[in-house]
């Protein structure tokens, strides 16, 4: 077997294409719509070395397109469940036991290939199947997959590398880091298909297996990630990938004796609840489950009377509507001072007029559907019930049409109440709510800010005044975990700006740096005495004569 000290290609962020009109990268990714809507494929589970299918289907529809059927996936039960944890199992000991360096292959091929011949297929699988825009695809599917995987083989090599500094005389001091006793279960949400593919390949990298259910709204696209990850060499059985009732699949997971640890990106009630599950089965497993959460987020904009007006618009506009709002990070509640507001309402209705919202293929539309009609119907009925409110002002927007596809139209309310339900609730869609204070209340904006939700994942100050941005950024502390001074809160990039966020939003395990590795392995101290007493006096015990 090949030995040496392998020093990994240096990571560097991915360049965002810009499908401009006329260039390679658009008309690459026009075809790939089109042969993605011109044929209905069949999605199976990947389990072991199987391609399995149930025969139990489900479609899969464009969420801007809800009459068209791009595909058909196999839906499983408890029965597939065992059989990935199973095949999981049954793949540990080579996989843990290859050298690092030949995972890291793995991983930086995959890579290359999204970078390559993959980036216009999983690009258009996440436009149709999750209704998202090329400039949303483009940062996502292709570019923060991409700096995942690059920059986690480099977080891997540090974690090997960092040993105890100095070892006695006649001592050899070393740690190593093992992966988990057992499987990691990665659940993933629809909005990213960058996290759908790094939480399963986070763990598997660090020589872990992993059984991997995605949300169904993600499916079409999980099908090209698991295609990638088999065409770059991850081993059969190394991720499993199944689609089944989350109940159904917890029920297996998380009474299973070899559970080692947990990977999800979701809601906060669902990982609240698996929390729970995994607190009354502890005494179940082998060992205690590694548990990382990234959840929910009800994200700010707080704006000083010295914030330029037309950088707290753009802030509001980008952050809130990009992606109709199914970001955690995205801009949810805004506090603006009454000597700004009319600039900022005068620039973000002006500009949200030039809005065109509808389907994906057509590149001019900056607004496309949201997910399902689930998410449908909740924002359309808090929206209703808004404009119903005498308290709350509509600015902009308001409408909502499911006819086609699942359009909510962006919306900008207006409060009188800083805890007004929509200022406090999660929604996750385009709707923006604001709040307009008193300049003189400053000090009591900020304690308003920190006290009115449960969670803390992103947030931003906008000011032109360093000792308000030195404030806010102290009292703001707990608030979020990804902080933003004068830009929006969303769009954290791998390597720069770690993510994760604490209270409500999880457990702030940072994706997108060495802090998330760590989570998937178990240090071993080695301690080796190279000439060991044999007498087991000490010279304390030497007599004086």
């Amino acid at each position: 077997m090949l030995k040496g000290f392998f020093n990994v290609p240096e990571p560097v962020n991915e360049t965002v294409l810009n499908y401009g009109p006329r260039s390679v990268e658009r008309a690459a990714l026009k075809a790939a719509l089109a042969e993605g809507r011109a044929k209905q494929i069949d999605i199976p589970m990947y389990i072991g070395s199987k391609e399995v299918r149930t025969g139990t289907l489900r479609e899969i529809r464009p969420p801007h397109d809800h009459q068209h059927v791009l595909a058909t996936y196999h839906w499983g039960d408890k029965t597939h469940v065992t059989d990935a944890i199973d095949a999981a199992l049954a793949a540990k000991a080579d996989w843990e036991n290859l050298p690092w360096e030949q995972r890291a292959a793995i991983f930086l091929k995959a890579a290359e290939l999204i970078a390559g011949p993959y980036r216009a297929k999983i690009n258009a699988a996440t436009m149709l199947g999750q209704s998202k825009n090329a400039y949303q695809a483009e940062i996502d599917a292709a570019c923060e997959f991409i700096d995942f995987l690059r920059f986690n083989v480099q977080y891997m090599t540090e974690i090997y590398q960092q040993q105890p500094p100095v070892s006695g005389k006649g001592i050899w001091n070393r740690v190593e880091q093992r992966p988990l006793e057992g499987f990691v279960f990665a659940l993933t949400p629809f909005n990213f298909t960058a996290i759908a593919g790094n939480l399963p390949a986070s763990a598997a990298m660090m020589g872990n297996v992993v059984v991997w259910k995605p949300a169904d709204t993600q499916i079409y696209a999980a099908n090209v990630i698991m295609q990638i990850f088999k065409e770059a060499g991850v081993p059969d059985g190394v991720i499993n990938l199944i689609y089944a009732d989350g109940p159904v699949v917890g029920d297996v997971v998380f009474n299973h004796p070899d559970f080692a640890g947990i990977h999800f990106t979701g809601s906060t009630g669902v990982f609240q609840n698996i929390w729970g599950t995994i607190a009354g089965n502890i005494h179940k497993y082998k060992t205690y489950p590694r548990i990382v959460g990234e959840t929910g987020g009800k994200d700010f904009v707080l704006a000083h009377p010295s914030a330029n007006p037309d950088v707290v618009a753009v802030a509001l506009l980008r952050g809130a509507f990009e992606y109709q709002g199914q970001k955690c990070s995205a801009a949810s509640r805004a506090y603006i001072p009454a000597s700004l507001w009319p600039a900022v309402k005068e620039h973000v209705t002006r500009e949200m007029a030039t809005f065109k919202m509808g389907p994906t293929e057509d590149f001019e539309n900056f607004i496309n559907a949201v997910i399902s009609e689930v998410s449908f119907d909740k924002l359309a009925k808090y929206i209703d019930e808004a404009n119903a409110d005498e308290s709350v002002e509509l600015i902009a927007g308001g409408g909502h049409d499911k006819t086609k596809g699942w359009f909510i139209e962006p919306t900008v309310l207006k409060v009188e109440d800083p805890y007004y339900v929509t200022m406090c609730t999660e929604l996750f869609g385009p709707v923006l709510t604001v709040y307009v204070y008193e300049d003189k209340d400053w000090d009591e904006i900020l304690t308003i800010v920190d006290k009115t939700s449960i969670y803390a994942l992103t947030g931003a100050i906008i000011s032109q005044d360093r000792y308000a941005i030195a404030e806010a950024t102290y009292r703001l502390r707990n608030a979020a975990g990804n902080f933003y001074v004068n830009d929006k809160p969303t769009g954290a990039v791998v390597g720069q700006q770690p993510f994760g966020g604490a209270r409500g939003s999880g457990t702030n395990d940072k994706a997108g740096s060495m802090i998330n590795l760590l989570r998937w392995v178990s240090p071993r101290t080695i301690k080796e005495t190279f000439d060991p007493p044999k007498d087991y006096r000490y010279p304390f015990l030497t007599p004086e004569h």
